[in-house]
């Protein structure tokens, strides 16, 4: 399903932006020269580890729980199995995250920095402080609250889920959930799980609560109409 990422027209940075995209996989990449080709290296590799275990494993795709892990798997289906345990919700909720983040760090061989954004989920790794506005949909913050990454902490995953944007499958309501780790997969699936729980105004501090919960989280904001709430090491600007 094709989504128009608009919101790629706020950046504004000193790095080389492209896009490489390939079948479902849509990336906007920052580094300091073109990647295309390499970026697209890796993502038909790791798209190919994804695929071939889900023919094997369709549980993997399918389940919206945890699975047994994998010794046998690829490092990307593994790190997704840990951030799906971690968060109880199924290991396709990473997705996004994982692929932002295996991918990013293999162009570190090339760029000493690099910013993948996957549909709302960025790995991170700056040399410079960077700010990354929220997209909330129809909230009045949506574009005007930013979080404020600094470089001594990434690299770094922010990903973002939504009851209200896109067509990723949500149970929640909350217009925008960001959680900051420095495992991208993990921050995915835990802004999914996050995400679930907020049905109301009234549970913005419930699902903060929950971000505490999970190991690893570093930060989390919620967004619900023209409420906010954040906990943790995130810097709102």
């Amino acid at each position: 399903m094709y989504t128009n990422r608009f919101y790629r027209s706020w950046i504004d940075s000193d790095l080389v932006g492209f896009e490489v995209k390939v079948d479902e996989t849509d990336l906007f990449v920052l580094a300091e020269k073109n990647l295309e080709c390499e970026t697209r290296d890796a993502v038909i590799k790791y798209r190919a580890d994804i695929k071939d275990y889900i023919k094997i494993h369709p549980q993997f795709e399918k389940l919206l729980k945890p699975i047994e892990f994998d010794e046998n798997a690829p490092e990307i289906i593994k790190r997704m199995i840990l951030a799906s345990q971690k968060t109880n919700v199924g290991s396709m909720a990473a997705v996004a995250g994982a692929m932002a983040e295996f991918v990013g760090r293999d162009l570190l061989k090339f760029s000493e920095e690099v910013i993948v954004e996957n549909g709302g989920d960025i790995f991170i790794k700056s040399s410079k402080d960077r700010k990354f506005a929220i997209y909330a949909g129809n909230s009045p913050l949506s574009g005007k609250i930013a979080i404020l990454v600094k470089a001594k902490k990434t690299p770094l995953g922010v990903c973002t889920s939504s009851g209200t944007v896109g067509h990723s499958l949500s149970f929640g309501k909350a217009d925008a959930v960001c959680v900051a780790a420095r495992d991208s997969s993990l921050s995915d699936a835990a802004a999914t799980a996050i995400c679930n729980i907020v049905k109301s105004k009234e549970t913005i501090e419930k699902a903060l609560n929950m971000s505490k919960s999970i190991e690893g989280i570093m930060g989390c904001v919620v967004i619900y109409g023209d409420k906010i709430g954040s906990v943790g090491e995130v810097e709102l600007v």
